[in-house]
């Protein structure tokens, strides 16, 4: 299998943006637990233009990473290894795997209950997490097993998206709705008629965003909106989508990304952590990344396969995607998104964030360690 330029540059961005997330984090939480953190809480909570700084990164910022995500997505769909049927379903069906279980985990924990909204939080793989760590395995990955990692969280996080809009919108501004969705096929008529420069579709974009903001559907929706009506062309170098992701890959990865690990990893350590682990929550979260990541996507391609839907790439083993899985219980970046989406009590949120941040760091490292395992056995 014959990786691209740009996905070999998109993997190479991500897995590093994956170190500098783990630095941002840690400088985080110790700054949070300082003399110094209740000023660093407070800078995140300050107001500028009507907003948070935490709301400009989370629903401003936040909305360009998903444009990278789209971006990516449409060209695996065009031309990468989502464009053929056969090849596509081993990871969106590990994808649904990964999503449905590690959610019915939670729900078992918490259907009923104030946290129940939660479902959505152990859904969601880190990408550059996620990547961060399978690079740390060197050049004995094949790179089947980095699209296959790559596509499934893609694949994610799109249904994550789809997941906000529909469950996390609490009140809708229908006119607002409108005028975004109306800007968005202005945008596609642009696209239809070979429009290839990039400044309408960035101002349109802008607007889109404005709209959708005030909509009361996440502002962050309009990312991938705007990646599906920039043009694709035949995807080289010179088309409209390739220029854009390529000049999107290190902003993300090395600004945009570290900023919010920034303001969301503010968590205050304290009082009886015991006791929070405990919780329905907690449990629903920790055993959903841990347990119902890997156990969901390993059963279902396992089935899929087996069933003969789809087809296994001859230089992967069966120990290797269980391996992926568990990387894949790496929620943090998009955990913590949702975790702001479904609940309104700091205590939860902070509580939530801890467990997400306890959970994707044993998510980490078991799919470290059963990596290099198999990986170090299919070399002998």
């Amino acid at each position: 299998m014959i990786a691209t330029k740009l996905f070999k540059e998109f993997f190479e961005s991500e897995k590093a943006g994956g170190l500098v997330l783990i630095a941002c984090t840690i400088v985080s939480l110790v700054l949070t637990n300082s003399p110094f953190g209740t000023d660093y809480q407070l800078f995140f909570h300050s107001k500028f233009a009507g907003l948070s700084v935490e709301h400009w990164i989370n629903d401003g910022l936040m909305a360009i990473f998903f444009l990278l995500i789209g971006l990516e997505l449409e060209r695996e769909i065009y031309i990468g290894e989502l464009s053929k049927i056969k090849d596509a379903l081993l990871p969106l069906l590990g994808a649904i795997g990964g999503i449905v279980l590690p959610a019915g985990i939670f729900l078992m924990f918490n259907y009923g209950t104030e946290t129940q909204s939660g479902a959505g939080i152990p859904m969601a793989t880190d990408i550059a997490f996620a990547l961060g760590i399978l690079s740390l395995l060197g050049n004995k990955v094949p790179t089947s097993l980095k699209v296959f990692l790559t596509a499934l969280a893609v694949i994610d996080d799109l249904c994550a998206i789809i997941i906000i809009a529909i469950f996390y919108t609490k009140t809708l501004l229908w006119i607002n709705l409108f005028i975004a969705l109306f800007i968005f096929g202005l945008l596609l008529v642009l696209n239809r008629l070979k429009v290839r420069n990039l400044i309408p579709y960035l101002l349109g974009g802008i607007a889109m965003w404005y709209f959708m903001l005030h909509s009361g559907v996440h502002a962050t929706i309009t990312g991938v909106l705007l990646a599906f009506a920039i043009p694709f062309g035949n995807g080289d170098e010179k088309s409209t989508s390739y220029i854009l992701q390529h000049f999107l890959h290190k902003p993300v990865a090395f600004i945009i990304l570290p900023i919010f690990a920034l303001a969301n990893t503010a968590i205050v350590v304290s009082g009886d952590i015991t006791h929070t682990l405990a919780e329905n929550n907690s449990l629903g979260i920790a055993l959903g990344l841990i347990v119902g990541k890997p156990l969901g996507i390993f059963v279902v391609t396992f089935l899929a396969v087996t069933l003969g839907l789809c087809k296994l790439p001859t230089d992967l083993h069966w120990k290797s995607i269980f391996g992926v899985g568990l990387l894949a219980g790496i929620g943090f970046t998009m955990s913590i998104f949702i975790t702001l989406l479904a609940f309104d009590d700091e205590t939860i949120i902070n509580n939530s964030k801890l467990v997400i941040l306890l959970s994707s760091l044993a998510a980490g490292l078991l799919g470290f360690i059963s990596l290099r395992q198999t990986l170090k056995q299919t070399a002998d």
